[in-house]
């Protein structure tokens, strides 16, 4: 077909254009500083209109045209884009940044050569990336991909410990989920749970533990870090190849301490007591903010214990103790329907203690947690049951317990709420 002259003008300005944009361009990029905005979308909106009507939901409904900002009170839980963007990626902490979250978490797992990486397990790597998509990486499994047949799910099991660091940064990472009934590795990669979604599940990008860091630190807007260290499950064993788990919590901080980072911009967490008395001993400034993450009170027969031992991690020197926020709920009032503070909330409170709890929208709708049994909201799940008792539940924990941040995996929810009662958080200057 022969050209016009009109096409070819057309052709010649399409060139031009082309010619003008970077081909290699990084896959993730800023605004500068007075361009970014903080963007929260309708999700709070919604639940907010979703509230019964009283001064709770006046209050937030006078918030609904900000201003806004970036809050440290605001946690992003795996990123803090996680209820829709591939956890512990570049998309799910760029998502939690735009939507005001002032700390971000890159949970900590190590490699088969010692490197660090921001995974939520060690070995999650078969549900949460395409490992198995990778025959070369896949055959270095802790356990291969097994089909499903007659009397048994599919099955696999893949570790950060399994490959190299280089080998990890190659993997794409998906959203948490697998199929059970798979007969082949493709079909083994859906199971997205159905509240969440597949439409950013598109090869989201891994990150190391210092890729991280250099991305907390291009973030416009005051940001700081909450690296978790991660226990190696029964299937790493520790030490691992004379590797210790001492060793590995050094390590962690000293990524930081290596990268220019200081202290106080750091909140580093851990489930194992030995790391934070290891940080307490030998980073007293890193200690005195360490996070003592609480789940022991899981098994209803230990959560006594969980409470009464409270006092005694204060007195050891702990400063900040972070259950999942159903340890701090309870029901309460003259017709026991009321949301109110627990009786682990009350002793940490008077034991002195700061609380960071966790983590706020890794739920599905509300009025399925009890016939889901729901672990988020297990503690008041009789009187739950649509979708703006978040925002009572949330109001209970930050003006009747006084938590002082909150993890989420939907960053908006939590950095509204604290915008509107005019919550900091941690480290705020």
């Amino acid at each position: 077909m022969r050209a016009t002259t009109g096409s070819l003008a057309m052709m010649a300005l399409a060139a031009d254009i082309a010619g003008a944009v970077p081909v290699h361009k990084p896959r993730w990029q800023h605004p500068a500083q007075d361009d970014y905005y903080i963007s929260l979308g309708p999700r709070p909106y919604y639940l907010i209109q979703n509230m019964t009507d009283g001064p709770l939901k006046q209050k937030l409904e006078s918030c609904y045209n900000g201003p806004f900002e970036v809050t440290t009170w605001s946690i992003g839980h795996r990123g803090g884009g996680t209820l829709q963007f591939p956890e512990e990626s570049v998309e799910s902490t760029m998502a939690g940044a735009r939507m005001g979250a002032g700390i971000l978490e890159c949970d900590v797992s190590f490699t088969s050569d010692l490197g660090l990486v921001c995974r939520h397990s060690l070995c999650d790597l078969h549900t949460t990336t395409d490992i198995l998509l990778r025959p070369e990486l896949a055959a270095k499994c802790t356990v291969p991909f097994t089909p499903a047949n007659e009397t048994a799910d599919a099955n696999a099991l893949c570790c950060t410990s399994d490959i190299t660091e280089a080998e990890y940064t190659t993997l794409c990472s998906k959203m948490d989920g697998f199929n059970a009934s798979a007969t082949t590795p493709e079909d083994y990669q859906h199971g997205t749970p159905s509240f969440r979604t597949d439409l950013y599940n598109t090869c989201a990008q891994v990150m190391t533990l210092e890729s991280y860091i250099d991305l907390v630190e291009s973030l416009p807007g005051y940001r700081n870090f909450t690296p978790e260290l991660k226990t190696p499950p029964s299937q790493v064993p520790m030490p691992f190849h004379g590797y210790t788990q001492a060793q590995y919590a050094r390590d962690m901080l000293d990524t930081f301490i290596r990268k220019g980072i200081s202290h106080e911009r750091v909140w580093p967490q851990s489930f194992n007591p030995a790391d934070i008395y290891l940080w307490l001993n030998e980073y007293p400034a890193w200690g005195a903010q360490a996070v003592f993450l609480d789940e022991d009170g899981d098994v209803a027969s230990n959560f006594s214990t969980a409470v009464a031992r409270l006092p005694a991690l204060k007195a050891s020197g702990v400063n900040i103790i972070s259950p999942p926020y159903n340890y701090l709920l309870d029901r309460g009032g003259p017709d026991n329907n009321t949301i109110v503070p627990s009786i682990y909330a009350t002793t940490a409170m008077a034991a002195g203690l700061d609380i960071i709890a966790w983590s706020f929208e890794r739920s599905g709708p509300l009025d399925q947690v009890r016939a889901d049994a729901d672990y988020y909201w297990s503690s008041i799940a009789d009187i739950i049951s649509y979708d703006g008792q978040e925002y009572e539940a949330l109001d209970v924990l930050a003006r009747q317990i006084g938590v002082k941040a909150m993890f989420s995996d939907w960053s908006a929810t939590v950095t509204y709420y604290a915008n509107c009662m005019g919550l900091k958080g941690p480290g705020h200057y």
